[in-house]
């Protein structure tokens, strides 16, 4: 199994998208107005309208609702993105911090509200780990 891709509602895919474009400092491929994504080599962050789940009812997902998910990016320097950050209109609910596990960490808001983390490892052993799942990923082993 290869993880694909994490898909976020909203009920505006261009506001988010350049949101997205600004934080990351990736481009979005944007198909339609319902629908862009952001791929990176690990996975894709895939930004889609309400519309594209309608069929679904109540059982749609609700844009702006997210309680439990937090999107993350591995990045290179946190404390950097953080003052890049601080040049547009970002909600920011944890400076950065090096969290107990080892990771450097910035967590703040997309314009939904979902939280979003830019982390880093920083510690010897979570270095030591990061470099162990990635040699892991490269033989198709599965962490478990």
């Amino acid at each position: 199994m290869h993880f694909a891709s994490i898909r976020i509602i909203t009920e505006d895919v261009a506001r988010i998208a350049d949101f997205y474009e600004r934080a990351t400092g990736l481009t979005a491929k944007r198909y339609t107005d319902d629908f862009a994504e952001l791929m990176t080599s690990s996975g894709t962050l895939a930004l889609a309208s309400t519309r594209t789940v309608r069929v679904l009812g109540e059982q749609a997902p609700r844009p702006a609702a997210n309680q439990s998910v937090i999107v993350e990016f591995r990045v290179a320097d946190v404390d950097g993105e953080y003052e890049r950050l601080k040049e547009f209109d970002v909600e920011v609910v944890n400076e950065p911090t090096t969290q107990p596990w080892g990771n450097r960490s910035l967590l703040f808001k997309d314009p939904d509200g979902n939280l979003v983390n830019f982390f880093a490892p920083v510690t010897p052993d979570a270095l030591k780990r990061y470099e162990e799942q990635i040699a892991e990923a490269a033989t198709g082993k599965a962490n478990g």
